[in-house]
């Protein structure tokens, strides 16, 4: 019987290959400058989404001949965080810095261009796809790559969204070094409340449970909470305080406060572009685009494109998306 998975190397190897492969023929087309309004325009590949996932994907294509088109509405996830971290060399550099280099350095090879727009539908034909932004209809393409990531919903708590990437923080890896040794919250329940507690733990000089309403834990996973020395606080928030992003303190229905430094939370998330979905890719439990890792790497197979990022999740993935 066939062994269904793949080791890492081979994981690896393969997905490298894909996103120049794409398996187009023909002699590719050799342009500097791109005008969306002009008649006939055909590409090799447009890829939705020209974040870091997208510059990624249409550098390896640029230096691959192929005549690529990057079309973004300039929202990423990560617009609000102020720094990014544990990403060699650009430890510390801005999330819009580091997308300006690697826009800089992609757009460096002349088969590559990029058009600031929102693309609002693609649809199959018998040349690929034919895609529709907000200034343009029927740009054609013979494959088409979504790199458009996911958008974070925010809980409706008045100062949520305010601070969120800036001092209420998604990943530990990303922003705790800048919080540790500090006291510390968590905005969680339930199990993603019990798997954070363990998580943040060692960053914190004190930590504190915020479950926002009555504990949703087994009596076990609260001994082992307790066991840590954390706090858990059960009442009702009504705001979390703040200015221009940064946490003063956390307000409850009763009145009551409670100050900590930053707080750790998890938010549900959304698909950033609903077009994979229209065009047939399915999403699984999560929220991810499905794809075909295993045999062919990130492929919607039903309708031909490409999945690229944190839109779809892979066995080496976090399976939380991250904001920095």
């Amino acid at each position: 019987m066939k062994n269904k998975y793949t080791s890492r190397r081979n994981f690896l190897k393969t997905a490298s290959m894909a996103i120049p492969s794409f398996s187009l023929a023909g002699k590719p087309i050799h342009f500097k400058i791109c005008n969306l309004m002009e008649k006939d325009k055909e590409f090799d590949v447009i890829i939705v989404g020209g974040s870091y996932a997208g510059m990624s994907a249409a550098m390896a294509l640029g230096r691959s001949l192929r005549s690529v088109l990057i079309i973004d509405s300039g929202k990423p996830c990560n617009r609000q965080t102020p720094h990014a971290h544990n990403i060699i060399t650009q430890d510390g550099r801005t999330p819009k810095a580091i997308s300006e280099a690697a826009k800089k350095q992609t757009l460096a090879y002349p088969t590559v261009a990029f058009a600031s727009d929102l693309v609002t539908g693609v649809s199959r034909n018998e040349r690929g796809f034919s895609v529709n932004t907000q200034s343009t209809q029927g740009i054609q393409a013979r494959k088409i790559l979504f790199a458009t990531g996911v958008r974070d919903i925010m809980p409706d708590i008045k100062g949520f969204a305010e601070c969120w990437g800036i001092s209420i923080l998604h990943c530990p890896y990303c922003h705790g070094y800048e919080v540790a040794r500090q006291h510390l919250g968590i905005l969680a329940n339930g199990e993603v409340a019990f798997e954070l507690c363990k998580l943040i733990q060692h960053w914190a000089d004190k930590l504190t449970l915020f479950t926002n309403g009555k504990v949703a834990l087994d009596a076990e996973q609260i001994r082992m909470i307790e066991k840590l020395d954390i706090e858990i606080v059960e009442k009702d928030i009504a705001e979390l305080e703040q200015e221009a992003g940064q946490l003063k303190k956390v307000v409850f229905m009763d009145k009551s406060e409670y100050k900590v430094d930053a707080i750790f939370s998890r938010v549900a998330f959304e698909q950033h572009c609903k077009l994979p979905e229209e065009l047939g890719c399915r999403q699984n439990e999560q929220g991810y685009i499905e794809v075909d890792i295993v045999e062919q790497p990130r492929i919607c197979e039903k309708v031909g494109s490409y999945i690229f990022g944190v839109t779809t999740l892979h066995p080496y993935a976090s399976p939380q998306p991250q904001q920095c």
